[in-house]
């Protein structure tokens, strides 16, 4: 297959009721993609990566710390985090991350 299209991203993960939802959306060619769905106050506590990753919102708000610094993402934002490099979120509203993790 030459391309790999998802035309809705979000309608692949509705927000659970006080939970959070996490679903491999591709995998091959180097890229894994993870669309995550989490209710508002839910969290992923610190952690790292064994690979790049980029963090994108597609919907809602995250308070997000890594590297020292804290921060709100939103829609708008996009964060790439090198290897190994530990961060943790929490959301803020029902929202969707879409993480994108990058294989040599």
């Amino acid at each position: 297959m030459a391309h790999t299209l998802i035309p809705d991203l979000p309608s692949h993960a509705e927000v659970p009721q006080a939970g959070t939802l996490s679903r491999v959306l591709h995998q091959g060619g180097g890229v894994r993609l993870v669309l995550f769905a989490f209710d508002a106050g839910q969290e992923l506590t610190e952690h790292t990566a064994s690979v790049p990753a980029i963090l994108q919102v597609l919907s809602g708000r995250f308070r997000v710390t890594t590297g020292g610094d804290t921060f709100e993402m939103g829609p708008e934002a996009w964060l790439r985090l090198d290897a190994q490099e530990p961060h943790s979120l929490v959301a803020l509203e029902p929202s969707r991350l879409l993480l994108t993790m990058l294989r040599d």
